[in-house]
């Protein structure tokens, strides 16, 4: 059947930059037509593939496929769904390989995070033991910053551009009220199990700009005694303190602080709400007047302050997928690898699957200040690079102008399939 055709597709909470990415992958695809056909989006991630939701964007104009360099979320739809083991559900692996064969597909980018790469190496692995060969590559995104082996996840560095700006910003604001009203501001981030994000939070504090943030990470216990009495003593000697909490931040029970019982797609703990919870715990025992918020989807989708690194690192991801296919790898993600933090200088690498699968990477306990309430320098030096630089889109009567694609629907070959 000559060239093959490839599938991309976009998974689990989408970012600022992730569309960067898509642009990448698509504008490289276009660049070889010799050797790759079209590229047909998942209309909401796998489960485009699964229904044969195919979308076509050979049918988008140039200018439209560049403008997802600067339009945030997702172009094509996410999802959060899992594939089961192939010994729990075949069915819905020897789906892919029908719609895959059906639409001559054989190349599968998978945009997302950890979830995403195990997928994408699932289907790797079942595709050497069919009659379609596929070759998958897994194309990085996540705002937790969680994946091993690459030194940072595109996606990561734009919200923490958004969060260190925000607390900086709201630090000031609570300053200046703090004579009269409000001493503490607390702002919940995102950041199940690691706290990268959180640890963004600190950024907003230097030698020029000193202010005083007590940071909760997921990977410190929360001790409330301790905290009470570190933020009573920044109180004291400043009028006011901002706390940055994550998500994921437990009790020495183990348990989430912010856990309500729920479950995501996923399974994992539905988290949400620890910004009320450690508010209240400063309101009933240090009677302090206080703020809270939650950054949640703001952070995520914050292009307007994009940090130029991040969306230069998610276009180069997304270029590079292409080029490892055409390459003939298989089974691999596309890595940051850097070479250098003063000057920072970066180059793009690849990791094979096996070794990014189900593997979450946390922060080090060397960039975690000993009181476990800060960054070190070195977390600082790890971090500040990343938030580097502005990008910003263009603007139309004061808004940013982004894109929304046609996403023109590709016609369905096969039966109707029942996720």
């Amino acid at each position: 059947m000559g060239k093959k055709n490839a599938f991309y597709a976009q998974s689990g909470g989408v970012t600022a930059v992730i569309n960067a990415s898509a642009c990448g992958v698509i504008e490289t695809a276009r660049q070889y037509p010799d050797a790759m056909g079209k590229v047909f989006a998942g209309r909401n991630g796998i489960i485009g593939a699964l229904t044969e939701d195919l979308i076509d964007t050979s049918e988008e104009p140039d200018k439209a496929i560049a403008a997802l360099r600067h339009t945030p979320s997702g172009a094509f739809g996410s999802c959060r769904y899992k594939l089961k083991n192939p010994d729990e559900n075949r069915g819905e692996y020897e789906r892919l390989i029908e719609v895959f064969k059906a639409h001559n597909i054989g190349y599968f980018f998978y945009n997302g995070g950890g979830d995403s790469a195990d997928t994408c190496l699932k289907v790797s692995q079942l595709s050497q033991s069919s009659s379609v060969p596929i070759q998958a590559i897994h194309v990085p995104k996540t705002v937790d910053n969680d994946l091993p082996v690459t030194d940072n996840c595109p996606g990561f560095g734009s919200v923490a551009k958004y969060v260190a700006v925000s607390v900086r910003e709201a630090s000031f604001d609570v300053r200046s009220m703090a004579k009269t009203s409000t001493k503490v501001f607390v702002l919940e981030v995102m950041g199940r199990h690691a706290g990268w994000i959180a640890a963004a939070g600190g950024l907003a504090s230097d030698a020029r700009t000193k202010i005083p943030i007590v940071i909760l990470f997921p990977e410190v216990v929360f001790d409330k005694d301790r905290f009470l009495a570190r933020v009573d003593l920044l109180v004291k000697q400043f009028g006011y303190c901002t706390v940055v909490v994550s998500e994921g931040v437990k009790n020495p029970n183990g348990t989430f602080l912010a856990d309500q019982g729920l479950k995501d797609a996923f399974g994992h703990a539905q988290l949400g709400g620890v910004a009320p919870v450690v508010a209240s715990v400063i309101r009933d025992n240090l009677k302090l007047k206080y703020h809270w918020g939650v950054a949640d989807y703001l952070q995520r989708a914050a292009r307007h302050i994009a940090s130029k690194t991040d969306v230069e690192q998610a276009y180069a991801v997304g270029k590079a997928a292409v080029e490892l296919a055409l390459a003939g790898k298989n089974s691999v993600m596309p890595t940051i690898v850097r070479k250098s933090t003063r000057p920072y200088v970066w180059e793009v690498g690849a990791a094979p699957l096996e070794e990014v699968a189900n593997v979450e990477k946390k922060m080090p306990g060397t960039y975690i200040t000993h009181d476990g309430f800060g960054i070190t320098d070195a977390c600082r030096d790890y971090l500040t690079p990343l938030i580097q630089g502005e990008d910003y889109p263009p603007y139309k009567n004061g808004l940013p102008d982004y894109v929304t694609l046609k996403n023109v629907a590709v016609a369905k070959k096969l039966p109707e399939f029942k996720l």
